[in-house]
């Protein structure tokens, strides 16, 4: 009887590497992005207990310990993300060959060292995401992620659904495949027309682009809502970080990820900027509150922001009998101070 042929071994599979990539450890911890990690990586400016090193590819784990520049690293910080109201003629980049007025120059002093999450350029303003993390900068910059990202557009000329039909199909410019856009025509005022534009990928300058393809001049681009944050009432040239429990849900951070609290609201105003005027003799002093031009344009006046502690909900607050009032919610308008101007009365329903 003979015996049945033995099948070969299979090969053993080397055990998945353990740990994070260098550059994810360096852009945590704060020290650079992760490009700007394997940059330093490559000029030799990174230690691995004790070894220098050249090359990105490698992992680290808890036990490692990591310098830059002879100096040990800290701990990886929290991630933090804010919102930011970018106004027009700032550009989005760290440094500008032409010497322009940048993003990072306008942020209050008192921020973190932080990234983009996308780009806005120069004649572009409305909602940008910053962040302490270049791992998750990258991961919400890529196509993959499928995030709408919105915009209201001003052209000049007078749009037609037969002129937008070949932007909703998806065009090909200059060799580059534009996906599918969502256009609707909200208003034409004189020569002029608002559009609303959803695009999924963000190349660079494509809606303008994709405008100038069918006979339209783009004059001016808010974008209003990236993923599932939205620019809502910010106010131009404001920041705002987010609450680490809508990081946890949006983006599926874990919770030893994200920082524990909400940091107080920072100082919007630059000292070396435009100083305060003095109060005059001859009236009330000025108010705080400066005019602010919202994405649609209108100028309004923007109440100041409470801190994002106890009493920012209610805490402290009091009814009329003396007892404990109930906490407000944290919906929208729990964190900004009432008007000073009495509501009239309406009808009762």
């Amino acid at each position: 009887m003979t015996k049945p042929p033995v099948s070969p071994a299979k090969p053993a599979t080397d055990p998945a590497p353990s740990g994070d990539r260098i550059a994810k450890v360096l852009a945590r911890a704060g020290v650079a992005s992760r490009r700007s990690a394997e940059v330093m990586i490559a000029e030799g400016r990174v230690s691995v207990n004790g070894k220098r090193i050249d090359s990105p590819a490698l992992n680290v784990g808890p036990k490692d310990k990591v310098s830059v520049d002879g100096k040990p690293i800290g701990k990886p910080e929290p991630i933090r993300v804010w919102m930011y109201n970018k106004p027009l003629g700032l550009v989005t980049s760290e440094r500008d060959e032409k010497g322009r007025d940048t993003v990072f120059d306008s942020l209050p002093e008192e921020m973190p060292r932080v990234m983009s999450i996308g780009r806005l350029d120069l004649n572009s303003e409305g909602l940008l995401l910053l962040t302490n993390d270049g791992g998750l900068k990258r991961r919400l910059e890529l196509p993959s992620t499928g995030w709408l990202r919105k915009y209201r557009v001003r052209v000049n000329g007078t749009p037609t659904e037969e002129m937008l039909a070949p932007l909703k199909a998806g065009i090909t410019l200059d060799g580059e495949r534009f996906q599918p856009m969502l256009l609707t025509i909200d208003k034409q005022q004189g020569a002029n027309a608002w559009l609303s534009i959803g695009i999924r990928e963000g190349k660079n300058r494509e809606i303008r682009r994709a405008m100038e393809a069918v006979g339209l001049t783009v004059n001016r681009l808010i974008r209003t809502a990236y993923g599932p944050f939205q620019l809502g009432n910010l106010a131009s040239g404001m920041v705002e970080e987010m609450r680490p429990r809508t990081l946890r849900e949006q983006l599926g951070l874990k919770v030893d990820e994200v920082s524990e609290g909400r940091a107080a609201p920072m100082e919007q105003v630059k000292p070396n900027r435009k100083p305060a005027r003095k109060p005059s003799s001859e009236g009330p002093a000025p108010s705080s509150h400066r005019p602010q031009r919202g994405p649609a344009g209108a100028t309004e006046i923007e109440p100041g922001r409470k801190s994002w502690g106890a009493k920012s909900h209610g805490g402290g607050r009091k009814t009329e009998g003396g007892d404990a009032a109930k906490p407000r919610s944290w919906g929208s308008k729990s964190a900004r101070t009432n008007s000073s101007t009495p509501r009239k009365p309406g009808p009762r329903r």
